[in-house]
Formats: C-alpha cells, structure tokens, sequence
C-alpha cells in the first residue's frame, strides 16, 4: 500500500505541475492549425494533439518547477493552480517524466512530418528547454523571457500548418503575428505580480527591468496590437480581433501599479487564467465558420 500511495501522490503532482488548466492553450492551436488546412483526421491530428495537450506541457511546466524550485519555495502563489511546488526528492523523477513521456511522441511526429516540421518541432522543444532549464535560463533574460513564453504557444500553431503544408498568405501570417503578440502581452503581464519576489531573489523579468507600470502598459499595448492584425484578416477571422478587450479591460485597472504594489496584478492574472476559455469560445465559433465556408 505505501508504495501504491507513493505513485499517486506522485501521480497528483506531476499532474498539478503540468497545469491542466492550461493544457487546452497549446493543444487548441495545433489541432485547429491543421483541421482548418487539411480538413482531415488523421493519425498526425490525433497524436499531435495529444502530444501538445499532455506531455508538452509536462515537459515544459515540469521543467520550470524543477528549476525555479528555490525561488518558488518563497512564493506564496505556488503550489496550486499557478503553479506546483515539488520538493527536491521529486526533481530527478520528473525531469525523468517529463522527456520520457514527450519522446514517444516527437519520434512519431518526426517520422510523420518531414524536414520542415523537425525544424520547427525542435525550436518549439528548445524553447521549452532554454526558457528554465539551467545553463540557458531565458526566462531571466527580460524582453527574451516574454518571446521564449509566446514562442512556447505559438510554435504549435505553426508546427500544425507545415505539418499540414498550409499555403502561407499574409492573413495567415498576420494571424500568427496577432498570436504572437497575445503570448508576449500574457506572459508580461502575468510576470507583474511577481516583481518584488523576483526581485529579492535576484531573478531578472521583463517586469523587473522595466517596472510594473511601464510592463502593464506594454502588455496593453501588445493585446491592442493583436487585435489590429486581426482586423488584417478575411470575415469571419477578423471577428476574433474583439479578443483582445477583455484582456485590455483586465489589465487596465493596473495602469499605474507601483513596483511595490505589484503584486495586487495577482487578481487580474487569476481572471486571466479564465477568460483564456471565453475568448478560446470566440476563436473556436469563429474556426467553426470558416471550416463551414462562411465568407
């Protein structure tokens, strides 16, 4: 019995650590991305979504756990849904689960893809790596720390479109630009509230090196940007451009937040983490249409 009680408490934290409130934001992108090119289901959707829907993000929350584990131990927003707070005993145990679920997937996916995708699947794996892991820490780079972030949710996208040989158009690459921006604003955002830890812990954001005020103000800016490339896109795409309101509304009440005060950003990033689902409604009606031939 002891040892069955081990897995499973085992079992709950890798599952707390790979956020399943956030599985849907990386699995959404890429099944769309090739649904919507080919139209088809085939093993390459299936295995693909499963992969970027578990495993991926396994690999890359757990990943960031393991490594920010010194600094999250004095975070009181961890270990709940914003992230898991694994003890050290479990480090090598879910560096182990993090590869050796992800591998069986990237070695079919390769073998289902072509030269392309590998070189698009191993930078979408490399910024999964290079944004925590030790040696590489992106995530203290600031600004590099925001573009690792996006690239972690855009990157399954565009994996989907050259897997599927989707025609490149500038709506399309508009629409990738406009997601880009989204992941850029999220991730600033969310790395507001954490200015003060971060900064007594010596860790480097793009928050800590431009203050809470000025990274509100630039994810803001960002959401607003993505919502006007959208409005570059064929009916009924540039419906999703109304996205990026609830974001900017979100956000706005932070206008003026002081670095000391930053960490009152926490209420907007936990509505954030919902609105994500009401805004992946809208883009999942306006997907609907387009497959269905409303133009």
């Amino acid at each position: 019995m002891p040892e069955v009680d081990r897995a499973t408490g085992l079992g709950r934290r890798l599952l707390l650590a790979s956020r399943p409130v956030s599985w849907i934001n990386t699995a959404f992108p890429f099944a769309a991305a090739m649904l919507l090119t080919t139209g088809e289901v085939d093993a390459r959707l299936v295995i693909g979504t499963l992969f970027f829907l578990v495993p991926y993000n396994l690999a890359m929350y757990g990943i960031n756990d393991v490594f920010d584990y010194e600094s999250d131990a004095n975070n009181p927003r961890k270990g709940g849904v914003e992230g898991a707070l694994l003890p050290p005993s479990t480090h090598r145990v879910t560096l182990a689960w993090s590869v050796g679920l992800a591998a069986p997937f990237v070695l079919v996916l390769a073998a289902l893809g072509g030269p392309a995708s590998w070189a698009v699947l191993a930078v979408s794996l490399f910024a999964v790596v290079a944004y925590s892991a030790k040696g590489l820490r992106f995530k203290e780079v600031p600004v590099l720390d925001s573009v690792t972030s996006s690239t972690h949710f855009v990157s399954p996208a565009v994996y989907g479109l050259v897997l599927a040989g989707a025609d490149w158009s500038p709506q399309l690459v508009a629409v990738l630009a406009a997601f880009f921006c989204w992941g850029m604003a999220s991730h600033a955002f969310g790395a507001v509230q954490d200015v003060v830890p971060d900064r007594e812990a010596g860790i480097g954001s793009i928050a800590t090196a431009l203050g809470a005020r000025t990274t509100v103000r630039l994810a803001i800016a960002l959401w607003a940007a993505a919502g006007a490339l959208m409005l570059l896109t064929p009916w009924p795409a540039w419906v999703a451009a109304a996205v990026a309101l609830p974001y900017i509304l979100l956000a706005a009440p932070f206008w003026s937040v002081t670095d000391a005060g930053s960490a009152a950003a926490n209420r907007g990033w936990r509505r954030f983490l919902w609105v994500n689902y009401a805004a992946g409604f809208v883009v999942t009606m306006v997907c609907i249409l387009w497959a269905m031939g409303v133009r």
